[in-house]
């Protein structure tokens, strides 16, 4: 019988240590494990967190009465290279931050041993993830466990794999399916009875390998949000080792018209990504946080979830699985190509396949996410996508395979034939451009390859909570903008229901310690939720409206913009209702029908008290009328730039911020200034933003966009605006 024993406590830290033997003499600090030393210096910005290879030390007893039976360690996440270390001994090395990986302690056993594992997320060359916009939390940040197994057991070894496999062909038509069950033993087997549904199957061990096929009629399917059914499945030794998992039965398919199709029926698949990071814990997070996670994309109503940039925990896939979301799951193939990452990119994949293989939940793999964003498409940029898209069929024929394509990646490019679906990763209206060239991008690209399935992986817009504004705009980070935004997209995405998905970027504000924008330090703030999860953004509620229609409410929107300044303000409603009413100090405004987004005139004079309510479903808000905006809803710099310009006088015989990128760089002085301006707001995006800004495809994009666009994007001050204008206006055309 196998057991295992979660290894928590009695962990000691060394920040810094020569070797394995020092590591273990030194002091250090007493931790429980989960654990990663970048819980604070990770989300406070400056790009400047603590890099490098730290040692997790514990003593560890040999089991009494072994026998025969072996001793495995498994770690679930040790981000992002790790080596393991018996009293000294090397045992084992693995790279790769996001998967599970064992090893066997068995044959080099004493009676009292010490375990030191040095992990490490230095820079380097070879590891994934090395550049993106977020924050490479190092550590030992999943459980640490010790299993004790039979001689003869099931496989601990390859991939990190469970042991068990489940493959499904479903006729949901017939209610009718074909399940095939796979496992691996080590050690001397004869058999292994399968057992599915009470169902037994005796099946011949050959090569450490055995199989049986069920066929099961008048099957309950995996459904979705209507019904995620799950089987179990069990396999058995005659030594007592045992495994087991659970499975759905389902059918997906993808077509380029009708989208996404779950057991034959069209299933939009419309929901958010997530970062497994939370403030002031980062990595290292709880079962109790994935489940308040959960709990958050239900009451969302959500259909799928990108689980963005690499592997999550296998109890964030089960959670999946019991709830019904459909997973996009990918490895951190990111951003820029590694000149020696070859090797580790094709075995993330591997485990992210191998270990992820059994939840019904996932639909398909991800091969990269915007890795043209700083790597050319050459020979070796098509020739890993193409190894990686055959990997996956090789390891899984059952799922697509897709890839999130970075906005500026040409819609004519070869990369785009290699996986069987695609998706784009689009922000303008926000990192440039208007909102409306999402709307033309994505029917353009429809209209010029009808065959070829196409999502949105990405979309979203900054906001602080803290901000708020009568007049948003791009850029401003405010909450009040964050709603345009995804009004417009949400509209958008309804409006073409050929997009086989679509996922808000990001669920929740996560950390990258890069960033230093919107009035925070170390956060990327596109989140519906904030980072600690306490707090919903209104646009929160613009998609729980659309999305979930189990749950009747309403919400007002603005609750945190109290003082205002216009004598007759805008209050939005964001309800799943057909009817809300607007009270003002308890007398009736006005009543709307509609969907989703309900907007009402309110005029202000003094202190007042405005209710929405629908049947028994009510929300409340107050609101004060001041003389003048409060500053506290505003960056600390001035954001003034929207009108000033109409004051300036300018020659149009020389340069101005109202020049558009192509004609002012094809001047060298004009240029000079622009190249100049635009290495300063890289700066404070981190390191991705200064890597992707010579981008030769973003900047034929942003030849068409104004200086001035730039500029009040990057929340420049007026003063700012006016001096680099007056440098411009003395440059001649």
């Amino acid at each position: 019988m196998r057991t295992m024993t979660v290894l928590s406590r009695d962990w000691t830290f060394v920040k810094q240590a020569a070797d394995a033997e020092e590591a273990a003499r030194l002091p250090g600090e007493s931790v429980e494990v989960p654990h990663t030393w970048n819980a604070t210096d990770g989300q406070d910005g400056g790009n400047d967190y603590h890099r490098g290879t730290c040692w997790y030390v514990r003593q560890l007893d040999k089991p009494t009465d072994l026998g025969d039976r072996r001793v495995w360690l498994e770690f679930r996440g040790a981000a992002m290279s790790a080596a393991v270390f018996l009293n000294k001994e090397l045992l084992c090395e693995h790279a790769g931050g996001y998967s599970t990986f064992r090893v066997d302690l068995t044959d080099h056993l004493l009676a009292h041993n010490t375990i030191a594992v040095s992990v490490d997320n230095t820079e380097n060359d070879r590891v994934y993830p090395q550049t993106a916009d977020f924050t490479f939390y190092g550590g030992l940040y999943r459980p640490v466990l010790m299993l004790v197994v039979p001689a003869c057991h099931f496989a601990l070894g390859p991939d990190g794999g469970p042991g068990i496999h489940i493959t499904t062909n479903v006729d949901p038509h017939l209610r009718h399916a074909t399940v095939e069950a796979q496992a691996w033993i080590e050690g001397d087997a004869s058999e292994v009875i399968f057992t599915i549904n009470e169902t037994r199957r005796a099946a011949a061990v050959v090569d450490g390998h055995a199989s049986a096929t069920f066929e099961m009629d008048h099957i309950r399917l995996w459904d979705g949000l209507r019904d995620p059914f799950l089987y179990d499945a069990t396999a058995s030794l005659a030594s007592g080792d045992e495994v087991a998992c659970r499975f759905g039965l389902r059918s997906f398919e993808i077509d380029p018209s009708r989208g996404f199709l779950l057991n034959g029926r069209p299933y939009p698949l419309r929901g958010v990504s997530r970062h497994q990071d939370r403030w002031g814990v980062g990595t290292a997070i709880s079962d109790r946080m994935m489940r308040e996670d959960m709990d958050i994309i239900r009451e969302l109503g959500a259909t799928t979830v990108r689980l963005a940039h690499y592997q999550h925990a296998q109890e964030f896939y089960d959670l999946c699985d019991e709830c019904g979301i459909v997973v996009w799951a990918e490895i951190p193939y990111i951003t820029m190509q590694l000149s020696d990452g070859r090797a580790n990119m094709l075995s993330q994949m591997r485990e992210l396949v191998v270990q992820s293989y059994n939840h019904p939940s996932i639909a398909v793999w991800g091969l990269s996410n915007e890795i043209t964003a700083a790597t050319p498409v050459d020979d070796a940029l098509l020739k890993n996508h193409r190894d990686l898209n055959d990997l996956c069929h090789a390891l899984d024929p059952s799922r697509l395979t897709t890839m999130a394509n970075v906005f500026m990646l040409e819609t004519d490019s070869e990369l785009l034939s290699i996986p069987d679906v695609n998706s784009y990763n689009l922000y303008f209206g926000w990192y440039l451009g208007e909102l409306e060239q999402n709307d033309s991008f994505l029917d353009d690209f429809h209209e010029a390859h009808p065959d070829m399935p196409l999502g949105l992986s990405e979309y979203g817009a900054d906001a602080n909570p803290d901000i708020q504004s009568a007049h948003p705009e791009k850029g401003d980070y405010s909450e009040s903008y964050q709603c345009i935004y995804h009004e417009h997209m949400l509209e958008m995405i309804q409006s073409r229901p050929w997009l086989w998905a679509t996922h808000v970027w990001n669920l929740f504000d996560f950390g990258a310690d890069g960033r230093d924008e919107g009035g925070k330090h170390g956060q990327n703030q596109k989140g519906l939720v904030t980072f600690d999860r306490s707090l919903k953004k209104d646009a929160f509620y613009l998609y729980r409206a659309a999305w979930n229609k189990k749950d009747p409410f309403v919400h007002l929107c603005g609750s945190r913009y109290v003082d205002r300044a216009e004598d007759v303000t805008e209050v939005k409603v964001y309800s799943n209702c057909s009817e809300v009413s607007l009270f003002v100090d308890g007398a009736l405004l006005g009543t709307q029908r509609g969907a989703t987004v309900f907007r009402f005139q309110v005029p202000i004079t003094g202190e007042h008290l405005i209710e929405s309510k629908s049947g028994a479903c009510c929300d409340a808000i107050q609101v004060r009328k001041v003389d003048a905006p409060n500053p506290r809803y505003s960056l600390s710099c001035e954001r003034a730039v929207s009108n000033w310009f109409d004051r300036e006088q300018v020659d149009p015989d020389f340069y101005s911020v109202v020049d558009t990128f192509g004609d002012l760089r094809k001047n060298d002085k004009a240029k000079a200034v622009i190249d100049r301006t635009m290495k300063e707001a890289a700066a404070s995006r981190g390191d991705v933003a200064t890597r992707v800004q010579d981008n030769p495809a973003l900047q034929r994009m942003m030849e068409r966009m104004t200086f001035l666009s730039l500029l009040k994007q990057g929340g420049a001050d007026e003063q700012s605006v006016q001096q680099l204008n007056r440098v411009l206006q003395s440059i001649p055309k």
